[in-house]
């Protein structure tokens, strides 16, 4: 008894496997690819019982061409669906000789748009779940963590005449040793390729490919201020909203959903909760993340001050032009406790100048002056602030206390006019509570905002991270600061500076170059001294730092609700906005999350929280799987941890991602 290879199981090639006697013999065609459009298709006499390994050896055997089938398997056109067991019984599988089969690779190429404005040519797997043809795809261009990201359709771009023939270059990575790598390595954990000269192996076959490499792992230079301006932008949250619904099914394999060979597709990062970045490992993974974040503040997909725009398009010069020795702190390290200026502050909720019901937690107040603070004496305990009327009264009760524990805390700063606000997000029965602190200086900022960190996870003030807090957080002040003297940068010169390429098109009308030049340079002095990779790295925390960061917007109906609202989707809470104020209406916390699940049937989410308190909705500009897929991926994203960051619990993603779940 002789074996055939094929669709990578071993058949034996007796007849009585493949028809036996009990079942009648009926046709089946099946249509090659291979041999062209216009072939006919290739008809075999099949029983029921014959199983699909049987089918494929021999419609194999009929072509007689031979050729290396282990890559191919049987489509099925009308289910949409692989036929990939090839143990099952065409019975099982419900196929009749109606049924309209297709023998074609699993693996086909796949062109790839990523952050960075590259488009690659890569081999993609069409047959299993996007979740690990991503997973493939991040191993062959080493960027460790897959899980973070995913695969979405492109914007349709409005073409002009002239423009209808240019395509953009394409770097092709499909050669055989790529190939080679594609086939021969398992793709279920996190840890980095081995690199040979800082390269990886399957990239080190030829100058071309290293200097591929080279190019993902490196920043691409400033784009021009033209070229800015005809990217798209999205207008509003609804526009915004409209690009979630662009994201493929993570539990779908890419056929399924409509992707054919050659089709572009962009490779972006969708969880905004990164875990575990080191430079010395993360090189394309670090530069892909900082590109996508850098055409977010370019393209005003998140909005930031005129100050932070400034800083930023100090931080991209840092970013693409090595600029000497990394930062040393030079900050004097203080006792542990707070120093005797520190404890006296201002205080207010902000729901003195917002309606009590609306708990604004991610738009700032229009108007939030010295009026609506009033002075108290703070003292920390464990992982709470309590506050007096004034130091003498310490030593009795307190006014209010409040458990930091569990909460939120994010700075307002502005440096330049002296503003030091800490924002208070306090988990509550009804949502969200939003307090603000303002601090008097740079010193009291940032010893409190060190402690209301290091409480908010449920971590005290003897806790020994809390001076390296205490000078990350001095650090992140003095990028801020501007200084009106000289300026002792490394720039070749002011007229070198293309500033309206650092900024959005927002300032290209409001300023000229020449005006912007100095205000850049002033931002720029105070991170000179930083290595690119460390701007890189500085570019990214104050991009997470701003208010707004890292939420994806949905648009959705809410049940009993007649108008349409906004849903956002971060990484620990879902927020309910107004759609026609943008004011936050409600806050809901993943932590209080019971359970959520879908009605497939009627295409609306479901979710219990803690307190009997239910809410479900129907999605508008994406599929509910999407939103489902959301939040099940940002819960599976916090239960990972750097001790076991080399694995990767692809079944957990699953589970959490296309079934109802209980927490």
């Amino acid at each position: 008894m002789c074996f055939i290879v094929c669709a990578f199981s071993l058949f034996p090639l007796c007849q009585r496997c493949f028809s036996p006697p009990s079942m009648a013999a009926w046709d089946l065609s099946i249509i090659l690819e291979d041999l062209g459009p216009d072939t006919p298709p290739i008809t075999l006499s099949v029983s029921s019982d014959l199983h699909v390994g049987g089918v494929i050896i021999k419609l194999v055997e009929k072509t007689q061409m031979k050729r290396d089938w282990s890559d191919y398997a049987l489509w099925w056109e009308q289910k949409q669906q692989w036929l990939l067991r090839t143990a099952w019984t065409l019975e099982k599988y419900g196929i009749h000789a109606d049924a309209r089969l297709l023998f074609i690779p699993q693996h086909k190429p796949l062109k790839l748009g990523l952050p960075s404005g590259m488009t690659l040519k890569v081999w993609a797997s069409f047959s299993s779940p996007v979740f690990q043809a991503v997973m493939t795809i991040c191993r062959i261009l080493n960027i460790r963590h897959p899980e973070e990201l995913s695969l979405l359709r492109p914007l349709e771009e409005k073409k002009k005449k002239k423009d209808k023939d240019k395509v953009g270059e394409i770097y092709d990575l499909t050669g055989k040793n790529s190939l080679t790598f594609f086939f021969s390595h398992s793709f279920s954990g996190t840890q980095p390729v081995s690199l040979y000269n800082d390269v990886p192996a399957h990239f080190a076959d030829s100058a071309e490919m290293e200097a591929i490499y080279k190019m993902l792992s490196v920043t691409q230079t400033q784009p021009a201020p033209e070229i800015i301006t005809k990217q798209y932008r999205p207008s509003s949250v609804v526009d915004k909203a409209h690009i979630n619904g662009r994201w493929l099914d993570s539990s779908r394999c890419l056929r399924q959903q409509g992707v054919q060979e050659n089709d572009l597709l962009w490779l972006r990062f969708k969880y905004y909760s990164f875990c575990d970045i080191e430079p010395k490992y993360d090189a394309v993974r670090l530069t892909q993340l900082y590109e996508q974040a850098r055409w977010a503040i370019l393209l005003e997909d998140i909005d930031c001050t005129e100050e932070e725009m400034m800083l930023f398009g100090a931080l991209q010069v840092g970013s693409t032009a090595p600029s000497g020795e990394d930062l040393q702190s030079s900050v004097k390290v203080e006792d542990t406790y707070f120093p005797p200026d520190t404890h006296r502050i201002y205080f207010t909720l902000l729901y003195n100048n917002l309606k009590r019901t609306k708990s604004a937690v991610h738009f700032r107040p229009k108007k939030l002056t010295l009026k609506g603070y009033k002075q108290y004496w703070f003292k920390f305990q464990d992982t709470s602030i309590s506050y007096f009327k004034s130091k003498e009264e310490s030593v009795g009760e307190p006014i209010q206390q409040i458990n930091l524990k569990g909460g939120e805390v994010a700075p307002d700063v502005n440096v330049a006019s002296q503003k030091f606000l800490i924002r208070l997000l306090i988990p509550s029965p009804e949502g969200m509570n939003e307090v603000y602190l303002r601090c008097e200086n740079e010193q009291q900022y940032a010893h409190w905002m060190a402690g209301c960190l290091l409480a908010s996870k449920g971590k005290s003030l003897a806790d020994s991270s809390f001076q390296s807090e205490i000078q990350s957080i001095r650090s992140f002040l003095a990028v801020q600061k501007t200084n009106s003297g000289s300026s002792s940068h490394t720039l070749a010169s002011d007229e070198s500076m293309n500033t309206h390429s650092l900024v959005s098109p927002r300032y290209h009308k409001k300023y000229k170059p020449k005006q912007l030049t100095p205000r850049i340079l002033e931002a720029y002095q105070n991170i000179s001294q930083l290595s690119m990779t460390d701007a890189m790295m500085r570019f990214l925390q104050t991009w997470q730092a701003l208010p707004d960061f890292g939420i994806s917007y949905v648009v959705v109906r809410f049940k009993g609700s007649r108008k349409d609202e906004v849903l956002g989707i971060a990484s620990n809470r879902l927020i309910r906005i107004d759609l026609g104020v943008g004011d936050v209406v409600k806050t809901w916390r993943y932590n209080n999350m019971k359970q959520w699940n879908v009605n497939w049937d009627i295409r609306q989410v479901a979710i219990e929280f803690e307190g009997n308190v239910n809410v479900a909705f129907s999605c508008v500009t994406a599929d509910c799987k999407i939103v489902h897929e959301f939040i099940g991926g940002y819960i599976f994203m916090s239960t990972r941890s750097r001790e076991k960051s080399g694995t990767l619990n692809e079944e957990l993603f699953h589970k959490l991602t296309v079934v109802m779940f209980w927490l």
